[in-house]
């Protein structure tokens, strides 16, 4: 089956599906209008990383091994695993629900067996991961610093279109507020840290978060947590 085209109408196409209908699959389809046909430069990084060539050799499904309840309630309370532990379940969410939805967008896609295939669903499971680390939420504007601190880690041209669609569209509701500055300084805070996608994610798990982003240089999300604030008075009452 032939490739459907890519490009910037694709990805606004895409962006209109996602507005209308909030179905994670269409954040798939943004990216993938907008990503490079060349081989992702994040795996041949990975493989210059001192666990990156056994991580590549053993190829570990993280979706499954997030899935594994047995495994993630191992994880004494403080830790990186048991912060997500609690995340995924306080937001029903689950590594298994984003694999869903990127198989929902590459429907009719070509589907092969390769080590790039293997990385790009290793990028696509630690997504909530990186969640718990930075501290954005699973608000839109969390969802849109969070993919901006994506985009300073991996250079994908569909997360930066998906942040800066954030950001304006907070503006409009709330010009008050600072939309673009929280998402450009979680971009910053993506720059400044260490690179995410070699972590042995097995292993930091187990690792006390407090601990773990001190290690890896993430900044706390001040501005994020200020347009929180700003919003907390009207969630109340809503409530």
């Amino acid at each position: 089956m032939e490739e459907p085209k890519r490009g910037l109408g694709e990805a606004i196409a895409a962006l209109g599906r996602l507005r209308a209908t909030g179905d994670t699959k269409h954040v798939f389809e943004i990216t993938r209008a907008l990503s490079s046909r060349k081989p992702p430069a994040g795996y041949a990084r990975l493989l210059t990383t001192p666990q990156g060539g056994r991580m590549a050799y053993e190829r570990v499904e993280l979706c499954e091994r997030f899935g594994d309840d047995a495994w993630l309630r191992s994880f004494a309370p403080g830790t990186v695993g048991a912060a997500y532990r609690d995340f995924i379940a306080r937001n029903n969410i689950s590594a298994a629900g984003l694999a869903d939805a990127s198989q929902r967008a590459a429907v009719g896609q070509p589907q092969y067996e390769h080590p790039h295939a293997w990385y790009g669903r290793r990028n696509r499971d630690i997504h909530d991961v990186w969640h718990v680390l930075t501290g954005y939420g699973t608000d839109g504007l969390g969802e849109g610093c969070v993919v901006a601190f994506s985009y300073a880690q991996t250079g994908s041209l569909g997360l930066a279109f998906i942040a800066l669609h954030v950001a304006r569209t907070g503006k409009q509701t709330r010009p008050d507020l600072p939309f673009f500055a929280a998402v450009w300084r979680a971009y910053l805070a993506g720059r400044r840290a260490a690179w995410l996608p070699g972590e042995d994610y097995e292993r930091l798990f187990a690792e006390p978060l407090e601990s773990a982003r001190e290690r890896l240089g993430i900044s706390p999300p001040d501005t994020y947590r200020q347009i929180l604030r700003a919003f907390a008075p009207q969630m109340a009452a809503a409530a």
